[in-house]
């Protein structure tokens, strides 16, 4: 199909009739775009596009595609942060969601927190570490100082496993237990830790009785 069919079939029908690789494709230069949205797509499931670098994606398309894919992506995310202030996460699998669509990236680990109020509605957040730091090089008074600042009683961390495999490491048990120490300590309460491999794909710390 070429992607001036899928326009067409757009401006009739609408943008929510069209598959995933459709939609991207839209964004790329019209010359063989169907191709190039499904080849990314067969390499980065959708949830996985979010935080990819525009070089990792100019890998397949050109850099100015490569631009307007990363921005649609960026105010995806924007938009899904927005909606998110006040969303109940007293379920794990109800905050696992939320990051998996928030914070996955596929090469970088991204560790923060989710701070709650009294009823587990969110009421800020904050993206503490991103890159390759251990839970050993993490410093829980980092992130207890944020939930003290906020004013907030209650707090989950999360961190995501770029390569997919939630399962927790050592050092993640280890981290998980002094930072629920030291929240009980200065009269918070840690909610949860969880781990996101992926869609579907993620860890309760409390779950697994870690603390």
């Amino acid at each position: 199909m070429h992607v001036g069919e899928v326009r067409e079939r757009a401006l009739d029908g609408g943008v929510r009739s069209l598959r995933d690789a459709e939609l991207l494709s839209i964004l790329l230069p019209p010359r063989y775009a169907i191709a190039h949205a499904e080849k990314i797509l067969a390499e980065r499931p959708l949830p996985q596009l979010i935080g990819e670098t525009i070089h990792g994606l100019a890998v397949h398309v050109p850099e100015r595609s490569a631009l307007a894919v990363a921005a649609v992506l960026e105010l995806t995310c924007r938009l899904t942060r927005e909606q998110a202030f006040g969303l109940a996460v007293h379920r794990p699998d109800r905050a696992a969601r939320y990051l998996t669509q928030r914070y996955l990236s596929r090469t970088q680990e991204v560790m923060g927190a989710l701070y709650v109020d009294a009823r587990s509605r969110i009421v800020a957040e904050a993206e503490h570490f991103r890159g390759v730091a251990s839970r050993a090089a993490v410093c829980p008074s980092v992130v207890l100082r944020a939930a003290l600042a906020r004013g907030t009683p209650s707090f989950l961390v999360f961190h995501t496993h770029p390569s997919g495999d939630p399962t927790p490491s050592a050092e993640d048990l280890a981290f998980t237990r002094r930072l629920a120490e030291g929240a009980s300590l200065v009269g918070l309460h840690l909610c949860d830790h969880l781990i996101i491999g992926g869609p579907e794909r993620w860890v309760s710390l409390r779950s697994e009785g870690a603390w």
